[in-house]
């Protein structure tokens, strides 16, 4: 088997001639239809918004906490974004509509958490330190009461497994971006070496003991997010790509599975 590295990095010839053909039969079945249709934002009035910024010791830089529905005594539940995103990028994903659209009796909450997979790159940035230590007081000086639930995408998928596996939370996952080696780990440059990477890895550890995982067969994650599917309460493989329309196609799914395990 072709390992993720090779796909992405090349290996040489025979490595790049079979990344263009992976690159080449993902597009045909674009052009066909065939990786499924984009989700769409639901055209009613989101749920209110409000962002505020905190100065986190434990990320040693100041961070923007958005809060979505908050409501006195609704749960919880924590998103983690995705690489090269943050806490407002969940906005323009569409959350608060999607929140309105399903009646859910649920506070979302998200927060900007760098780009090293939502684990410590250094003892001077450690994102899981913020989730644990510093987050529970800032729900609280909102009125709202602790984390219940994790949503992980992509990459927060990562540092969402190891949240939600430490605080006992469970969690929903889409596109989780997991790796099954260290040579695909390595190519994200997110982790100081293969020990650091390990030490976290959701695949190598166990696994929240309620959780549900969504995943494109088209995603270059498809295969590490297989591994999760035995272990996993819900798990929907669908045609699908690593892209903000195949996450709006399934978040109805996922926020109804969050809404039956907390209800």
């Amino acid at each position: 088997m072709i390992s993720r590295r090779a796909l992405l990095i090349g290996g040489g010839a025979g490595a790049v001639a079979v990344a263009g053909a992976v690159v080449e039969r993902t597009r045909l079945r674009r052009l066909l239809g065939w990786t499924g249709p984009d989700g769409v934002v639901p055209e009613v009035k989101p749920v209110p918004v409000s962002v505020t910024r905190r100065r986190s010791a434990a990320r040693g830089c100041s961070v923007d906490v958005v809060t979505m529905n908050a409501v006195t005594g609704f749960p919880v539940c924590v998103v983690l974004h995705g690489r090269g995103n943050n806490a407002r990028g969940m906005v323009t994903l569409g959350l608060p509509a999607f929140l309105a659209a399903a009646r859910a009796k649920l506070t979302v909450v998200a927060v900007d958490g760098g780009d090293s997979y939502w684990v410590p790159r250094s003892p001077a940035d450690d994102p899981q330190k913020m989730l644990s230590d510093e987050l529970p007081g800032w729900l609280r000086e909102a009125g709202l009461g602790e984390p219940r639930a994790v949503l992980g995408i992509s990459m927060g998928c990562f540092g969402g497994l190891v949240y939600a596996r430490q605080a006992g939370l469970p969690a929903a996952v889409l596109s989780p971006a997991l790796f099954r080696s260290w040579d695909d780990a390595r190519t994200v440059d997110a982790f100081a070496d293969e020990a650091h990477w390990s030490s976290y890895e959701p695949l190598r550890h166990p696994l929240p003991s309620r959780f549900g995982v969504w995943c494109g067969e088209e995603d270059p994650f498809y295969d590490a997010a297989r591994e999760l599917a035995p272990h996993a309460e819900t798990a929907v493989f669908d045609h699908g790509e690593h892209t903000d329309g195949y996450w709006r196609r399934v978040l109805p799914d996922a926020f109804g599975y969050l809404g039956r395990v907390l209800g």
